[in-house]
């Protein structure tokens, strides 16, 4: 049931004739006639007794006649607040974000955001690519950020192509010195995070002929960093990633490209919401700044 055929009955109810019902909304006759039937029919019994004059409310029609008067207030009242929120006088947005998005780039961003807007609340969710995906999706978050390839029927914003980098023990040394090629990772173990391995790192590993059972799984990013220090294999990081990270690791691009896409996602319906285009445009002023050389934002 549509709230305008709860606005009907209750201009039926206060006008006592379906025509003018009908005056008072700007709709025919026959819309408030469809209506009511269809109300009734719904509800599964008759809300008027008809009459010469006009109509009248059925014993049943008077007992929810409250509870339609409370939905209609209600419904104001929404209404109201959604004023308030389009005016960026109150609100909140609730961001969903993977480790190293939180570490460097929320922190700056959130604090120049409340310093514009302090009466819109900001919650973040840290998880996974896939994850925050599917929250976006269903609406749990307004806005999330994951990386390409995302497949859902979302609005993605690519944002920076994040190079991602081979993390060695401190004793290797490649046998270029200054890259990794496929000799150097022939017969080594990789250690990654699980859900990194169906995106841009499985291409690099791919493309270097990594055996899935070379392969070993850690928990974050720092961990990765932790394991390869001690030894017990090599990593894969992002730039992004390795900004806020430590550890006595050597850090050495491979012999082609590889990045990932950091992107934006969001459903349609939360992407148009006031408070989260003002949060969607401080994101892409930070990247802008951040990243002046950056085609992707």
């Amino acid at each position: 049931m549509s709230t305008f055929s709860y606005e009907i009955f209750h201009a039926v109810v206060e006008r006592k004739t379906f025509y003018q019902a009908a005056v008072a909304l700007n709709v025919t006759p026959s819309a408030v006639s469809h209506s009511i039937n269809q109300l009734e029919n719904e509800l599964g019994f008759p809300l008027f007794i008809r009459n010469r004059t006009g109509v009248e409310l059925t014993s049943d029609g008077k007992r929810i006649l409250p509870i339609v008067q409370e939905i209609l207030n209600t419904e104001e009242r929404l209404r109201q607040e959604a004023a308030n929120i389009n005016g960026l006088n109150a609100g909140s947005i609730r961001i969903g974000a993977f480790s190293s998005v939180c570490i460097s780039w929320l922190p700056p961003i959130i604090q120049k955001f409340k310093q514009q807007y302090p009466d819109i609340a900001v919650s973040i969710v840290q998880s996974d690519f896939n994850d925050i995906v599917n929250q976006a999706k269903i609406g749990t978050i307004d806005i999330g950020f994951s990386a390409l390839p995302i497949a859902d029927p979302l609005v993605v914003t690519p944002l920076i192509a994040d190079p991602i980098f081979c993390i060695t023990p401190q004793n290797f040394v490649p046998a270029h010195k200054s890259y990794i090629t496929a000799a150097d990772v022939a017969n080594q173990d990789f250690i990654l995070q699980q859900t990194d391995y169906d995106r841009d790192t499985k291409r690099a590993l791919d493309r270097y002929n990594v055996r899935p059972n070379s392969l070993r799984y850690s928990i974050d990013d720092q961990s990765i960093l932790a394991m390869v220090e001690s030894g017990l294999g090599m990593g894969i990081l992002p730039e992004l990633a390795l900004q806020k990270l430590s550890g006595n690791v050597n850090i050495y691009p491979f012999d082609q490209d590889f990045h990932r896409t950091v992107a934006l996602v969001a459903n349609k319906v939360q992407a148009v919401a006031p408070s989260t285009k003002k949060m969607l445009q401080a994101i892409k002023a930070y990247i802008d700044q951040r990243y002046p050389e950056n085609l992707l934002a």
